[in-house]
């Protein structure tokens, strides 16, 4: 699949979709953990101390994830170094021979065509008003707890 600029979101989401089914506490046989599933190793070396949290797993493997766009510059070879590991894509100048990472590849390949079908691309200066009309307002949350020791939440 070829890969336009503002996809990396759907790619993230096809990732997170094959690893974990959007399951922050997922935690593979091999210790891969969170939504991503980083390998704990990975996660140190992309700054995440709590594969657990969804913040620092997301940003994590998004750090990761474009590491190896970059390195590898072809979106399949990308995934299954997410998967395998650079070294291993390195190694054999493209996608492993092995089951898990062909398989793997063409699960997250087939969801990000899916994603990408759902959310066609816009003009640029379409995407730039969207984004500007789009942005929540930033509203402080009230909270308190009732008699019955309930916490209630509100915005202003």
């Amino acid at each position: 699949p070829t890969r336009r600029s503002s996809d990396l979101p759907l790619l993230v989401h096809a990732i997170i979709h094959t690893e974990s089914a959007y399951n922050p506490y997922a935690l593979s046989y091999k210790g891969a953990e969170g939504l991503m599933q980083l390998i704990p190793g990975t996660a140190r070396l992309m700054g995440v101390r709590n594969s657990f949290d969804i913040r620092q797993n997301v940003e994590g493997g998004v750090k990761y994830l474009k590491q190896m766009l970059e390195r590898f510059g072809d979106l399949r070879f990308a995934i299954a170094a997410y998967n395998a590991g650079p070294e291993a894509v390195a190694r054999y100048n493209g996608i492993p021979p092995y089951a898990e990472t062909i398989g793997y590849v063409y699960r997250v390949g087939k969801r990000y065509g899916e994603l990408r079908r759902q959310s066609p691309p816009k003009p640029a200066a379409a995407v730039e008003t969207a984004e500007a009309q789009t942005q929540p307002e930033f509203r402080p949350v009230e909270s308190y707890l009732d008699a019955e020791g309930r916490l209630h939440l509100r915005t202003r």
